[in-house]
């Protein structure tokens, strides 16, 4: 990337949400921010770098990495993660738990909040009674207030979801589906940024980190996943995307001996 505001930026926003931007993605750094720099009146990149340390600096660093996330979602994306947690892990964690007290499962890194609505129909579907709070967080407030508002385009339900799911689990509107009042009062949604200071969140039985840590390097993974370990109750799992694993990451968790992608405290 020939602007020499490319190298400022990246840092600032790897500094704040923890995506790594090497000097090849210029080009797609340039598209994600250009909404941004015609709303400023930037014209390159070593401009938009200038305001950084302005006092306007703190908010427009925050719409870059709000930009620069990736926001790729779908209904049951990676089914079998899904499954497995709805009728092996959950149970599980049920037949542990005191009667009447929550099982509080933690989608991370939610963006629109389809991850965490599929499991809400995944564990119904599974025949799952026990009381849920499912937290979905995301370091973008524009997903995050797409995924309170439960509001979804025909393309997005029909892509992941059955039509007997779409017909049970959401009611047509005229903008689109929405997921029905019983599934949206089990899921709230917050704006966490996973590499802040996640105390406040409380312990959680099950944490989804599907599909995050691959945009990450070695240190910012090991960070994020060592704060969500200490969020995890002793006997609960986290979940990885399809792709990613923990190799090269000091922390204390091991692989589940039957479940793929789901790891639990050593």
């Amino acid at each position: 990337m020939n602007d020499p505001g490319f190298t400022e930026i990246a840092r600032a926003i790897h500094g704040l949400s923890g995506l790594a931007l090497s000097p090849d993605k210029g080009y797609l750094l340039r598209n994600r921010l250009a909404p941004i720099m015609q709303q400023r009146g930037l014209a390159s990149l070593s401009e938009v770098a200038r305001q950084l340390p302005t006092a306007e600096g703190p908010r427009l660093l925050r719409e870059l990495a709000e930009a620069t996330t990736t926001n790729e979602t779908s209904f049951f994306r990676d089914v079998l993660p899904l499954r497995q947690i709805a009728e092996v892990v959950v149970p599980a964690l049920d037949a542990a738990r005191t009667p009447g007290v929550p099982l509080r499962i933690w989608s991370a890194a939610c963006s629109s909040g389809q991850e965490a609505y599929s499991l809400a129909i995944a564990l119904a579907e599974a025949g799952c009674t026990r009381r849920l709070e499912i937290f979905g967080t995301d370091l973008s407030s524009a997903m995050v207030a797409r995924a309170r508002e439960g509001l979804f385009s025909r393309f997005e339900v029909d892509r992941g979801l059955a039509a007997a799911q779409r017909d049970r689990w959401f009611r047509e509107e005229a903008g689109g589906w929405r997921v029905a009042e019983p599934l949206r009062r089990q899921c709230r949604f917050e704006v966490v940024n996973l590499l802040g200071d996640l105390r406040g969140l409380g312990r959680f039985d099950v944490v989804l980190l599907r599909n995050v840590l691959i945009y990450f390097d070695l240190p910012t993974r090991e960070k994020v996943v060592t704060g969500c370990v200490a969020q995890l109750a002793p006997d609960g799992a986290i979940c990885l995307g399809a792709t990613e694993t923990l190799l090269g990451l000091t922390v204390p968790l091991a692989p589940h001996p039957s479940l793929r992608g789901v790891w639990r405290r050593a």
